[in-house]
């Protein structure tokens, strides 16, 4: 239990700053730059992460990681940055919670990982708490920015489990390089052709941009392929929930806003389904002979004789 609590805490450090990265991007960042905007937040971070890696894709590894570069980095970040520039920040960053379900799906049918009546209830709560939270009374909510949000969520939890399927055999910071890379590289010239040169960056811009890259890419990306890798994909789906946990109180912190017993309802029901969906402990032998013959072991991790952190020998660098 102290091994998943571990989990859990480490795989929360990306939905707190994806939540955080939709107040950054609105308020800091150029707002028709979408394009290069994505690739300033992807690129550096890809690099930096090979940098500290030092290793290359190999194999199959050179398409998944374009496949993966394409969904998970180039798609969903402008789409992502166009959200967060049309829509205020909790509204931006609520929308996504409807994840936890798509995940849990998309998960039954590419890695077989059935979800638990825990995992569906959790995901019922926090989806109820954050139609709360979004009952607000927000006006003027665009349609393209939540149509913009929907098409993130939707791209990127496709993305994540097939990252999941794929991620056995390679090390989660070589792999995450991979695709922050691979998604970089493929909107420089999309942002070349569609935007033209680019533009000067002030001070705080270029601040921005270096806290989107470094804390709300590569560390957060770090952390969620990690969560995916040792927890089941219903239990990340939930803890992305802190994604529009944290865009309501940064938002109504931002604007001095008191928050509404709706809104203070809906933050505790999206907290209930995290709890909820939470790994459970360690149970009988019985249920543990069930989870092995799962291919897991008691933490939600592959059954494989090595550190699923860091894959098979083959992979890791020498």
């Amino acid at each position: 239990m102290e091994a998943n609590a571990r989990w859990v805490a480490l795989t929360a450090v990306a939905p707190v700053a994806w939540g955080t990265n939709y107040f950054v991007t609105h308020e800091y960042l150029p707002a028709d730059r979408p394009l290069s905007g994505a690739a300033l937040r992807a690129l550096p971070a890809g690099l930096l992460l090979l940098a500290v890696r030092g290793q290359r894709p190999r194999g199959a590894w050179w398409w998944r990681s374009a496949v993966l570069g394409l969904l998970n980095v180039s798609v969903f970040f402008v789409l992502v940055y166009v959200a967060s520039q049309l829509l205020p920040t909790s509204v931006a960053s609520t929308v996504m919670a409807v994840s936890p379900l798509t995940m849990m799906l998309i998960a039954w049918l590419l890695v077989s990982e059935r979800p638990s009546a825990t995992h569906l209830s959790g995901a019922v709560v926090g989806l109820a708490g954050v139609c709360l939270m979004l009952l607000t009374g927000v006006e003027g909510v665009s349609v393209p920015g939540v149509l913009a949000s929907a098409a993130a969520m939707l791209t990127s939890s496709f993305g994540y489990i097939l990252a999941k399927r794929w991620s056995a055999d390679a090390d989660v910071l070589a792999s995450t390089a991979w695709q922050l890379t691979a998604g970089g590289l493929f909107l420089l010239p999309a942002a070349a052709v569609v935007e033209g040169p680019p533009v000067a960056l002030s001070a705080s811009q270029v601040l921005a941009f270096g806290y989107v890259a470094l804390v709300a890419t590569a560390l957060a990306f770090v952390a969620w392929f990690t969560g995916l890798r040792h927890l089941p994909a219903g239990t990340v789906g939930l803890i992305g929930l802190l994604n529009p946990f944290t865009g309501v109180l940064l938002g109504t912190a931002v604007a001095a806003e008191a928050l509404t017993a709706r809104q203070l309802c809906g933050l505790a029901l999206v907290l209930a389904g995290v709890v909820l969906g939470r790994p459970a402990r360690r149970g009988s032998g019985r249920a543990r002979a069930r989870t092995v013959a799962d291919g897991e072991d008691g933490e939600g991790e592959a059954v494989s004789g090595g550190d699923p952190a860091q894959g098979p020998a083959p992979c890791r660098p020498r």
